[in-house]
């Protein structure tokens, strides 16, 4: 398990302000063309800790899928929300991100009154009061590295489900990110149905004339 351990130095600040229910956030799944968008958050008890918690980008399937129960029993609460393929294909992806937060948000079960969120972005508000925004959260912050594992472990099972009805894209080991395979796949069998329509990999990896790219006003770039 590589990597220095995020600790809670500044979700103790937080707490030493008054804050008493403090969530992390993390989304997974942005820079995907195929599957859904999901937002973990988790909030964490104060004293204990599950040893090996890093950055989910920082270890193994295996490590993570290894770690996945014992973060979730150690949470106070937590919680993913999810924007499907085409929610994000209408909505465009700006609009899922917050729409995914928010179910998130709600699945908590608990009413945060600050949350740490990874990047320079913020896409909680207003579902939480305060929001502390964090380039590498991530890599930090105990409890946004904790969301980070959560949210991928979910979309990852998922994406290994979708593998058993959509088997020539391989998303059992792509998770639906772009790769030489997965290119491949598309331009031999063109998009599955839980590919997103309306990013710009439909023009330059599906050949197919019969199966255009959707234009939504808010394009994300190729990668």
């Amino acid at each position: 398990m590589a990597g220095r351990a995020p600790t809670r130095t500044f979700e103790n600040e937080l707490a030493a302000a008054g804050h008493e229910i403090i969530v992390g956030i993390d989304e997974v799944g942005r820079g995907a063309w195929a599957g859904p968008l999901m937002v973990g958050a988790a909030v964490l008890p104060r004293g204990k800790r599950v040893n090996g918690v890093r950055d989910s980008k920082m270890l193994s399937e295996a490590n993570r899928e290894f770690l996945f129960d014992r973060i979730a029993g150690w949470c106070e609460a937590w919680a993913v929300g999810a924007a499907s393929q085409q929610e994000c294909d209408d909505l465009g992806m700006t609009a899922a991100q917050k729409l995914a937060t928010r179910r998130a948000i709600d699945g908590l079960g608990v009413l945060p009154d600050v949350a740490v969120v990874d990047g320079k972005w913020n896409f909680v508000s207003p579902c939480v009061a305060k929001v502390e925004m964090m380039v590498k959260a991530d890599q930090k912050c105990l409890s946004v590295a904790a969301a980070s594992i959560l949210a991928k472990v979910t979309r990852d099972r998922l994406m290994r489900e979708a593998a058993e009805d959509f088997p020539h894209w391989s998303f059992d080991t792509n998770k639906g990110y772009p790769c030489t395979m997965h290119k491949a796949a598309l331009q031999a069998y063109g998009p599955s149905a839980i590919h997103r329509r309306t990013w710009v990999f439909m023009d330059n990896f599906v050949p197919w004339p019969g199966v255009p790219r959707v234009i939504n006003p808010e394009q994300p770039t190729l990668f």
